[in-house]
């Protein structure tokens, strides 16, 4: 891992939270006052909407699983590889942004001076200098395959450059329920729309994000305590948007040698240690418990840059 170039990551299924979790780590990242460069996973698509439209259509055509955005095929893993290597051993690289909604797509427009539309990319821009920390945020960034077992695919291993990678994975009833509740009500789409994306996605869940939560650092779990059965249902008793936090635990599990969940139990009201690497607590303290397992890992990646860049300049 790389000492003076750290790079951290979130990442998650759609609808799994993980801008919940991004929220709780910029406040980190504010409070260690930090020049973060911030990488959105969706810039890394391959295609625009209206064409991946498009591909989507054909794929379902030609009688084949059909393209989703999970999969490798609709998606640049091999120049997200690259920008982490680069990121690590230079502190520089390039990204862009994926533009989700009009107002976006008018906030790039002034930045930039360009007409852009709902659904296109902004230009690849070089990251900005002198940055503390590499951020991402989205459905790969601890995406691998290491093998040649699909002909004419490259090989890619993003995970081997990041230094905390955290996983976002609740109970899926949970995970497709917030998806739901996004998607109609942020988007345009409806409950049926949304339900059949979750189902053609499902090969490629399973395999290009499910791997991933063995690779990563931190994973956070969320636990419904509350009747989930259905989630598709409009006649449901809990929440649009899934189960409230105190309707629930969170089960996390930690592979990190900066964390010391003995201590964090004793701060958590209510945690208790399922086995040594496990901590389960109610959905409540969610903020705090990743506050005190993220912050003295970040603290220190900091720390050991600014050690390595004083070292450098001496």
């Amino acid at each position: 891992m790389s000492v003076q170039h750290p790079i951290v990551t979130v990442t998650g299924s759609s609808g799994a939270g993980t801008s919940f979790v991004k929220r709780a780590v910029e406040k980190i990242f504010d409070r260690e006052n930090l020049n973060v460069a911030i990488i959105e996973g969706d810039s890394f698509h391959k295609y625009d909407r209206a064409t991946m439209k498009e591909k989507v259509a054909e794929s379902k055509k030609n009688g084949g699983r059909a393209l989703t955005h999970f999969s490798e095929y609709a998606n640049e893993f091999k120049k997200l590889e690259e920008l982490f290597k680069q990121y690590r051993e230079t502190g520089t690289g390039k990204r862009r942004y994926y533009i989700h909604s009009d107002e976006e797509a008018e906030l790039h427009s002034q930045r930039l001076g360009q007409t852009f539309k709902s659904g296109e990319f902004t230009p690849w821009e070089d990251l900005p200098e002198g940055t503390d920390i590499l951020f991402y945020e989205g459905l790969h960034g601890m995406v691998r395959r290491v093998k040649h077992d699909k002909p004419g695919m490259p090989k890619y291993d993003v995970a081997q450059y990041v230094d905390l990678g955290i996983g976002v994975a609740p109970v899926v009833n949970i995970e497709w329920m917030q998806k739901i509740y996004r998607d109609t009500t942020e988007r345009p789409y409806t409950v049926e729309q949304v339900r059949d994306t979750i189902m053609e996605r499902m090969d490629d869940y399973i395999e290009y994000i499910v791997p991933q939560f063995h690779r990563t650092h931190i994973n956070f779990h969320r636990v419904p305590l509350v009747d989930t059965s259905d989630p598709f249902s409009t006649e449901s008793e809990v929440a649009p948007m899934g189960p409230k936090p105190e309707d629930s635990l969170v089960v996390t599990h930690v592979r990190h040698q900066d964390i010391n969940l003995e201590e964090i139990k004793e701060k958590i009201p209510g945690a208790w240690l399922q086995n040594p690497e496990t901590l389960v607590y109610g959905g409540e303290h969610m903020t705090l418990a990743m506050d005190l397992m993220m912050s003295p890992i970040i603290h220190n990646l900091v720390e050991k840059k600014r050690a390595a860049l004083a070292a450098k300049n001496s």
